[in-house]
């Protein structure tokens, strides 16, 4: 059976990155959300979303800090994650969510979610891991997963796309927009339900 779907750049994405205190998504805090859209095909810079976030008690693993540089003292006076998700639920609900390793972002989002006591809106959610794994293993077939390159920064630098200070929640949000758009392009998608 055929489904209608509207092409690609009728509906409005949200590209969004999350930096935590650590990697596990039981415990771990959101220490900073930024959050970009794409209209009609184009970043929109202007409409970008960016926030700390305080992490209420919980601890902030040592390591992470290393790769984001935020410390506590950084997000002590940050506004608490109940005051952030209403910003982040508001955008999501616009359209798609855009993310680049949903097994993060989208886990970390959806225990905050539950925590709250709040409903998961239930987006459409476009990774551009999986759409780099695609363009993979397009390009090389019998290319295994593991030779795929999934890092951000070094999918970008392939892609011959700018090169931007890593595990900035904003900037890795336009990161991900911009390599978005590319693999998009790569891929010759031109309807929403191409991107699953």
């Amino acid at each position: 059976m055929f489904f209608r779907s509207p092409a690609w750049d009728a509906v409005t994405y949200w590209a969004l990155d999350i930096e935590t205190g650590g990697l596990n998504a039981k415990t771990d805090p959101i220490l900073a959300v930024g959050m970009v859209p794409i209209r009609s095909g184009t970043v929109r810079l202007g409409e970008g979303y960016r926030t700390l976030v305080r992490p209420d008690g919980a601890r902030i693993d040592p390591s992470s800090m290393v790769a984001h540089q935020l410390l506590g003292g950084d997000v002590r006076g940050a506004p608490g994650v109940a005051s952030v998700l209403p910003e982040v639920d508001r955008r999501i609900r616009e359209g798609v969510l855009l993310v680049h390793h949903q097994s993060i972002d989208v886990v970390f989002l959806r225990r905050e979610y539950r925590r709250l006591g709040l409903v998961w809106p239930g987006p459409r959610v476009v990774d551009t891991a999986r759409l780099l794994a695609l363009a993979g293993r397009l390009a090389q077939p019998g290319l295994a997963n593991d030779q795929i390159e999934r890092n951000l920064s070094l999918a970008r630098r392939q892609y011959g796309l700018p090169e931007y200070d890593a595990h900035d929640a904003l900037l890795d949000a336009i990161a991900t927009a911009e390599l978005f758009l590319v693999l998009r392009k790569q891929l010759g998608i031109r309807k929403l339900r191409d991107l699953r």
